[in-house]
């Protein structure tokens, strides 16, 4: 009999064709644990179980009277939605897992950042802010330019970087709004009625792609993100790994992820980690306890053309590793960025973007007549552009030269549209 793996992905993830098709290459039956069945009944016909993601509890009971009957091998959590969920059920059932406490401390930045900062890893001024806070009182308590963000959300949502007072307070205002949303108010609880301020880290930024393994840190990838992150928003654009910085500093990122993920307590499976480096070291910004979002894993293959999600799998299922190496070839990923607020009419030059040397494949994710939101505000990609080349800096510049291919229009809403 095949072994079981539940994997706990909400419906808005783009990940699930690619997780389920990795379960068919690894050998496993996959159930997939979501909080609407029909939705992902598609992708996994008879294999999904329904569970309320906002609710925890219950879902761990759900997910436990269902081991009964179906004997699970492994829990894994997809999205940060459900990275909490999986250690619990996981601890529930006795299989290897993260602390609950320690992927708890992922999805609150302000607890992640007491944490660090007691274990001595570096950490820049911040403050938590109740929404209902006066910001005007509030910005005279922090030293500028510091940035302002939500304690759960991620991908730079609701993310502000303000110089000024007054630009404090206008960020300030924003996020609120931005929390008050009935989805983001649902998916946040208690989180939501916080703001983290906190000091701007300069420098130039990474995301490392890493597994844990009784402990220790596995790199799978280090991705240099070549585009400026300074603000006001941090909309991330382009992935592309290998880095192209020196090894010396490498190592430095490299055992500040490691640190910063023993110092939170996570022991077993992947994380991605995004960090800052600048004359001062380097600085983690987020840790997260589970893999790189969106299509972005697309860029990555192991050994013989194992996918990462494959690779997640065969962790959780208690294979070895040591054989799978990443591939030789630079890669990377660009995330469409959406220029504006509106609705989505054109989204031509596809074919001319394919066309171009090292682009491996264009896709796009918001369908035309839909509306679309930019950062800070926004939460979807317009789509995705991947390449592979034989350097770092040729898959940097095919994937700009395959944007530049794309006619994107967005027209404005109509008045009273929603």
């Amino acid at each position: 009999m095949k072994p079981t793996v539940l994997l706990l992905m909400p419906t808005t993830t783009y990940r699930a064709a690619d997780f389920v098709a990795a379960g068919l290459r690894t050998g496993v039956r996959v159930v997939v644990g979501s909080e609407e069945k029909q939705t992902l009944e598609e992708v996994v016909p008879g294999g999904t179980v329904t569970l309320d993601f906002r609710d925890l509890e219950a879902a761990c009971r759900k997910i436990v009277a269902f081991a009964r009957e179906h004997p699970l091998k492994a829990v894994v959590g997809v999205e940060d939605e459900t990275t909490v969920l999986a250690a619990m059920a996981s601890e529930a059932l006795g299989l290897p897992h993260n602390p609950v406490e320690s992927v708890r401390a992922t999805r609150d930045k302000h607890r992640m950042r007491e944490i660090l900062r007691a274990a001595h890893v570096p950490v820049p001024q911040f403050l938590r802010c109740s929404v209902a806070e006066d910001p005007m009182e509030t910005a005279r308590r922090v030293a500028y330019p510091c940035v302002l963000k939500p304690l759960f959300l991620s991908a730079s949502r609701g993310v502000i970087r303000a110089d000024r007072p007054e630009e404090f307070v206008a960020a300030f205002l924003r996020v609120k709004t931005l929390l008050s949303l009935p989805e983001v108010a649902r998916k946040g609880g208690e989180s939501a009625r916080w703001i983290l301020a906190e000091s701007y880290i300069p420098g130039s930024e990474v995301a490392l792609e890493g597994l844990l393994v009784g402990g220790a840190l596995r790199e799978l990838a280090l991705f240099d993100k070549p585009e400026p992150l300074e603000g006001p928003f941090f909309e991330e654009t382009i992935y592309v790994t290998p880095s192209r910085l020196p090894r010396a500093v490498r190592r430095e990122i490299f055992a500040c992820a490691a640190r910063t993920a023993s110092a939170l307590g996570l022991r077993e499976g992947p994380i991605h980690a995004e960090l800052r480096i600048n004359a001062e070291g380097v600085w983690p910004l987020e840790v997260a306890a589970r893999s790189i979002g969106g299509l972005c894993s697309r860029t990555l293959r192991f050994g013989a053309g194992v996918s990462l999600e494959e690779l997640i799998l065969r962790h959780a299922l208690g294979t070895n590793l040591n054989f799978l190496g990443r591939e030789r070839r630079a890669a990377g990923v660009m995330m469409i960025p959406i220029p504006g607020a509106g609705i989505l009419t054109e989204f031509g030059g596809v074919q001319e973007a394919r066309e171009v040397a090292g682009i491996q494949e264009v896709t796009q994710s918001i369908p035309l007549g839909q509306p679309v939101t930019p950062l800070p505000e926004g939460s979807r990609y317009l789509g995705f552009i991947f390449a592979k080349a034989a350097s770092p800096a040729a898959v940097e510049e095919a994937l700009r030269r395959a944007h530049r291919c794309l006619r994107i229009v967005i027209a404005p809403r109509s008045a009273g549209e929603e």
